[in-house]
């Protein structure tokens, strides 16, 4: 009988890989609404492309614009990742991005609402420079529209 132990990628000194690390520092300042931070991800040919919503930004300005847009009056933002692997510059993570704000751009005005969406978030680095080449967001829109049903 075999068993199997999956661990998490780790490099040869026992720390995360260095794309995963360049990863979680990315969402962070993506979920912190961290502009300062954000300008030196991207550059003019960076991709920001949610495909389940059929929205994609490209560009340092346009993304940017849309994130400041999206942020707007938020009170709870970040993404808890729950797996997280690497193939080179590629990073997927897999979790839940938690929102919690008001309700205006959900159809839910002068409320306040709770969410917590599973997703798949991967970001694809350029690896001489470490900004984003793209970041694709796969959200369960299905699960976040029966939350926003009972609230």
């Amino acid at each position: 009988m075999f068993a199997f132990i999956i661990l998490p990628s780790m490099a040869a000194n026992g720390q995360m890989p260095s794309e995963q690390q360049l990863a979680v520092k990315y969402i962070k300042a993506v979920t912190d609404h961290d502009y300062n931070t954000l300008v030196n991800f991207y550059n003019r040919d960076s991709v920001f492309n949610d495909k389940t919503a059929d929205k994609t930004y490209t560009g340092k300005r346009d993304i940017l614009s849309f994130l400041k847009r999206a942020h707007q009056g938020v009170l709870e933002y970040d993404f808890n990742i729950e797996h997280m692997f690497n193939s080179d510059s590629l990073v997927v993570m897999i979790g839940n991005y938690h929102y919690k704000g008001p309700g205006e751009q959900f159809g839910k005005p002068g409320k306040i609402i709770d969410l917590a969406i599973p997703s798949v978030t991967t970001v694809t680095f350029d690896e001489d420079t470490n900004r984003v080449k793209e970041h694709l967001d796969l959200m369960d829109y299905q699960t976040m529209a029966d939350q926003l049903a009972i609230q």
